[in-house]
């Protein structure tokens, strides 16, 4: 049907010197070859060979037309609210109140933009040189209450004429920047401020960052209180449920990117827990933002429910949560004060929840269990012999048994982790290019690299990709139905635990504990302490690493967590470390 209507029209391309042409729906040739449109319209007399097309566009010629291969005029900061924007549409399908998209990262993102004098100000900082005019909107009224609603669905602004089938699905941005000059798009940006923007280094002013989108939508989780925590997070970007690696690929087709949009948004790294959790403080006091809201003990945050969670995610029975909350009591680490964010106090800092109770299960099988390579294993064949004997009553907790079903199933899964990551495609399907006129040949490679996959594919006769599942809290599903695997939620601790002759409470029959650590670090030092595998058991290094796995976290960073929660719950043990270390000093200088 194209060649019929256009083989009258023999120009060759200009972008790739090609002559084929096909027909867009408004009556324009384009290069079927690189998809470049020109200016040239087919001239109709009825509507009928093009449909859906106005008229009165192609008529009026190139006057208010759009220029599709140029695009809108757009910011950097717009880019990152679309970001967010799907962000928070994301976590809506989890399950997360809408209140978070529409108040709490509304706000935050608005604060944020005004902080940054990005807009919602007089004279944005990225428009210096230039004569701008900032629309108004219902930002200011009388009463000051009104709140624009910044990622709310409505129209981007396009010119007369032209229309887009994504209209409808745009979140709304700031108000509008309108240049005075007609031609504002940069031959190495596609951005208006895409130079300025990776160019600015402003002291005091954190600029945005694919990653502290991340730090965006978990401080608006901790706000919301939701059952969301930043390990999760993490790890539902990594199952792709999270716009994040190519999040750009979510822009509309009108915001081109090229040049230096390249190195804002292209993201070729998996996102740090460490880096994310820096960058919510940062933020945080950079918003200058009130107290956050309690976390009170119905909290999903409080660590007497993250105990439950965790325990159940690595197959530990359930009599464990009775001594989490126990440690949780005596180390204070459960209070309103200690728990909840508060930016402008002196002290700033969040909280990680999730590293947190794991660590306090740590340090509970430490109590248990001591974890020395000896005692567990003794304890393992007390409880073994138990079971035999005893095969109706109630099972007592085998350390090695759980150890042998739980190994297997964490190699299992950290290895299909690491073939995934391996597999893992960081081209997007939108390729990126350095520049306007590079367009024809990104595209044409991406088509190339497509081809020659897909011929791969044909000649290993690789079996079809798997449909991708719906995000889950849990990573490991453990069930009493499951022949294969046993299930120790529900196992008894009555082999490692004794009751006093007064009153119920329990106590270990172990009476002994060694500390994760006996010296910290001083304070201009960046870590509490330093971690090498070679200074401790194999049995403590097979729970860090499963539960550093879970969290996606180093392992020496819920080392360190493991020793301040020791360093709490043993303080006369800490001070008689410090003394001894002393007097030691002291008898070297004699």
């Amino acid at each position: 049907m194209d060649f019929e209507e256009t083989k009258e029209f023999k120009a060759r391309c200009s972008q790739c010197g090609a002559v084929s042409w096909g027909l867009t729906e408004e009556g324009k040739y384009y290069c079927t070859s690189c998809h470049n449109v020109t200016e040239r319209c087919k001239e109709v007399t009825t509507t009928g060979a093009i449909p859906n097309a106005k008229i009165k566009t192609i008529n009026k010629g190139l006057k208010n037309k759009r220029k599709l291969e140029k695009g809108w005029d757009w910011y950097v900061c717009e880019g990152f609210q679309y970001i967010l924007y799907h962000q928070a549409e994301a976590l809506m399908t989890f399950g997360v109140g809408p209140e978070l998209k529409n108040e709490v990262l509304h706000n935050l993102w608005k604060r944020y933009l005004q902080k940054s004098k990005q807009a919602y100000c007089k004279n944005p900082v990225y428009t210096s040189g230039r004569k701008a005019k900032v629309l108004e909107d219902n930002l200011h009224h009388a009463d000051g209450t009104s709140e624009p609603e910044l990622l709310s669905d409505t129209n981007y602004p396009v010119e007369s004429g032209a229309e887009s089938p994504s209209d409808t699905q745009t979140p709304k941005h700031f108000p509008i920047i309108k240049p005075s000059q007609p031609e504002t798009a940069s031959v190495c940006s596609g951005s208006l401020d895409g130079i300025e923007y990776s160019e600015r280094k402003e002291k005091g002013i954190v600029k945005m960052t694919v990653p502290r989108t991340l730090a965006f939508c978990c401080l608006s989780l901790i706000w919301q209180r939701e059952t969301v925590t930043l390990s999760d997070l993490l790890r539902f970007v990594e199952e792709g449920h999270i716009p994040y690696i190519n999040a750009f690929q979510h822009f509309p087709e009108e915001m081109k990117i090229y040049g230096r949009d390249k190195g804002i948004f292209g993201i070729e790294s998996w996102p740090n827990y460490e880096e994310i959790y820096k960058n919510m403080i940062e933020i945080a006091t950079f918003l200058d933002l009130p107290r956050f809201p309690d976390i009170t003990e119905d909290c999903y945050l409080h660590p007497n429910i993250l105990c439950m969670k965790y325990l159940m995610e690595v197959n530990l029975p359930d009599e464990m949560h009775g001594l989490t909350c126990q440690v949780v009591k005596m180390t204070g680490i459960g209070e309103v004060d200690f728990l909840t964010f508060d930016p402008i106090a002196k002290m700033k800092r969040t909280v990680k929840y999730d590293v947190q109770a794991v660590a306090v299960i740590v340090v509970v099988l430490k109590l248990l269990f001591l974890l020395d390579d000896n005692l567990e294993w003794s304890l393992s064949d007390l409880a073994e012999k138990y079971n035999k004997e005893n095969k109706e009553e109630k099972p007592w907790f085998d350390f090695r048994k759980w150890y042998q079903v739980v190994k297997k199933t964490f190699d299992e899964k950290k290895r299909k982790w690491e073939e995934a990551r391996a597999k893992y495609m960081w081209k997007s399907e939108k390729p990126l290019y350095h520049s306007h006129i590079d367009k024809s040949v990104a595209y044409k490679r991406r088509e190339m690299v497509v081809n020659l996959q897909k011929q791969f594919s044909t000649l290993v006769d690789s079996t079809p990709i798997v449909e991708k599942k719906g995000p889950s809290s849990f990573q490991f599903n453990w069930t009493e139905e499951d022949t294969d695997r046993t299930c120790f939620h529900g196992h008894s601790l009555q082999g490692v635990l004794i009751k006093k002759k007064k009153g119920q409470s329990l106590i270990t029959k172990n009476s002994l504990y060694w500390l994760s650590t006996q010296k910290f670090c001083k304070s201009h030092c960046r870590h509490v302490t330093t971690y090498e595998e070679s200074n401790f058991s194999l049995s403590y290094q097979f729970i860090l690493n499963i539960f550093s796995f879970l969290l996606r976290i180093k392992t020496s960073f819920l080392h360190e967590e493991v020793s301040l929660i020791e360093k709490k719950l043993f303080k006369k043990k800490y001070r008689e470390a410090k003394k001894n270390s002393s007097r030691s000093k002291k008898v070297r200088r004699y």
